[in-house]
């Protein structure tokens, strides 16, 4: 059975719930978890890792991973996914590694984090929340735990799942000149069988998965830089402008340079605000 992808559409969605079993799956969001009460069983690949009261975690965007509880009583968890715009200057990384271990004992927890979740918790009880606090406590989340990480690149990750090795392959090379062919060849299948990956469990083509890798780092450089759009959708993998144009104008239905534009007046006026 294939792992399950989960698109997640929202900026920062936020909830403490119950935790119980999920079966494996993946998503283009960064994960972040808090256990808040009793235990979790995170596993990563061919891993399982253990987590208690006070641990905290964080899965990279496309790592297959899945969630068990063994223990009885109350188990309880706050569960953040975040795009991975919102962290900025390590949107590479997670594109390109994932942790060896995702978690980090109590012990070890900066206090940081703990704060940021908590800001984070208060926002999203505010009847408008603010983009750029969601933001900023992202980044501050990111920071404190991703020097605590042991990284590794995603296809070094041990798992022998199609899905795995293809969104790895993908991770590592969407900035090239790559086709199905070009895969399933270097993972050593038939491009059939990849076809049939990317329609039964992305529920895209495969065109349409490596452009929205693409898309993923080109705004990133659009909100964060002051980088042409030329030179960032050429760095991005784009073989023309016109093609890059097109393909963006279909997902945010907006140029890149309106999209600019809108998210740097979005970010003035609420830095304006916050200000206030």
């Amino acid at each position: 059975m294939f792992p399950i992808y989960e698109e997640k559409k929202e900026n920062l969605h936020l909830r403490i719930k119950a935790s119980g079993h999920a079966s494996p799956h993946l998503h283009n969001s960064i994960e972040f978890i808090y256990v808040t009460e009793g235990t979790l069983e995170l596993g990563m690949g061919q891993e399982l890792f253990h987590m208690e009261t006070g641990d905290f975690a964080v899965i990279f965007p496309d790592v297959i991973h899945h969630y068990q509880v063994f223990s009885g009583g109350v188990n309880k968890a706050c569960y953040l996914w975040a795009q991975p715009s919102l962290g900025e200057q390590f949107a590479a990384t997670m594109q390109n590694f994932c942790p060896v271990n995702p978690v980090i004992k109590k012990e070890e927890v900066s206090p940081d984090i703990v704060n940021a979740i908590h800001c984070l918790r208060e926002n999203k009880k505010q009847k408008k929340r603010n983009a750029v606090v969601e933001q900023a406590y992202v980044q501050i989340l990111l920071a404190r735990s991703i020097p605590c990480f042991t990284l590794t690149e995603k296809e070094n990750v041990e798992s022998n799942d199609i899905i795995y090795q293809t969104v790895s392959y993908i991770a590592k090379h969407y900035k090239e000149e790559i086709s199905l062919e070009t895969i399933a060849r270097d993972l050593g299948i038939s491009k059939y069988a990849l076809s049939r990956v990317f329609s039964g469990t992305f529920h895209r083509n495969f065109k349409q998965y490596l452009n929205e890798q693409r898309l993923n780092y080109v705004c990133v450089h659009l909100e964060c830089t002051d980088k042409s759009i030329t030179d960032i959708c050429l760095d991005a993998g784009f073989e023309s402008q016109r093609t890059f144009n097109r393909v963006f104008l279909e997902r945010y239905k907006v140029t890149p340079r309106e999209y600019r534009n809108l998210y740097r007046e979005q970010y003035r006026v609420q830095s304006q605000n916050s200000n206030k």
